[in-house]
């Protein structure tokens, strides 16, 4: 993620989409608009959902990268586009209002249930970022987000259904465990700079626990959770995932963790878009 964006700041005027975390945000989208398509949504739908979607997560990225100037600053983080002066702060805090401005249009679009369910967990993404991120609440805006992401899908369809609560589960589970993958590279940094989220408070050795259980947990949920037959390919997954798990828990130092974490969440991914058709 860091090289695409170092090469986006490389080219004029591109600044202000590096400090919007544009990797994240389109891989959000993506998921989100493929479980759409799965989920019968249409192809106006489906491009109605990632239009929300996207607007939704340039505005948590860049509001990210604007609320965290002072501490980026202080920990030399040159990969970020407003410390390098690649993009300047006003210009980010419109941006982040703006896109801000759109989703909600947008979102409501999709039908007021489903619209309120996306904007929930855009506003929980927000609330992240403007402080609950020292707390040791930190978890709990990431699984608000990605717990309402299949809501979003099924309220937007003919009769306004609720997803399964397999789905839920395995969203909210998938959101803990991506927020301390997420945190795991920068601890340190973030200690230092007053910043005692839940996977910080806890330290690395159970920081790492902290992003492999949910994980994990959201691949059993994922496989055993909707009706019929697990199948060959949901069997092979779960076996997958539960050799990663140790992987993240008990190497205690280099990438390994890192990218094992990595490799939980693309299989929980893959995971959620094959049971895509059966949200609800």
């Amino acid at each position: 993620m860091h090289s695409f964006e170092a090469q986006l700041r490389g080219r004029p005027a591109s600044g202000l989409l590096a400090a919007a975390h544009p990797a994240p945000s389109f891989a959000v989208t993506a998921v989100a608009t493929a479980l759409a398509a799965a989920g019968g949504r249409g192809a106006a739908g489906s491009l109605l959902v990632a239009l929300s979607v996207l607007t939704g997560q340039l505005s948590v990225g860049w509001c990210n990268d604007r609320v965290d100037l002072g501490r980026d600053l202080a920990t030399g983080r040159t990969d970020k586009p407003l410390v390098t002066g690649a993009a300047r702060p006003r210009a980010v805090a419109l941006a982040a209002g703006g896109a801000l401005a759109l989703c909600v249009p947008l979102s409501l679009a999709n039908g007021l249930l489903a619209g309120g369910a996306h904007l929930a967990g855009v506003a929980a993404a927000w609330a992240y970022n403007l402080g609950v991120k020292r707390t040791v609440l930190s978890w709990l805006p990431y699984a608000l987000a990605f717990g309402l992401l299949p809501a979003f899908v099924t309220l937007g369809l003919p009769g306004r259904p609720w997803p399964a609560a397999w789905a839920l589960a395995a969203g909210a589970l998938l959101g803990t465990g991506a927020h301390a993958a997420n945190v795991l590279p920068d601890i340190a940094d973030d200690l230092g700079t007053g910043v005692r989220g839940l996977p910080q408070r806890l330290g690395p050795g159970r920081a790492r626990v902290l992003a492999a259980v949910p994980l994990l947990a959201a691949s059993a949920v994922l496989v055993l959770g909707p009706p019929g037959p697990v199948g060959a390919a949901g069997w092979a997954a779960l076996a997958v995932t539960g050799a990663l798990a140790p992987a993240v828990v008990l190497v205690p130092t280099g990438r390994l963790p890192f990218l094992a974490t990595l490799a939980l969440a693309a299989l929980d991914l893959g995971l959620l878009l094959l049971r895509g058709a059966r949200l609800s």
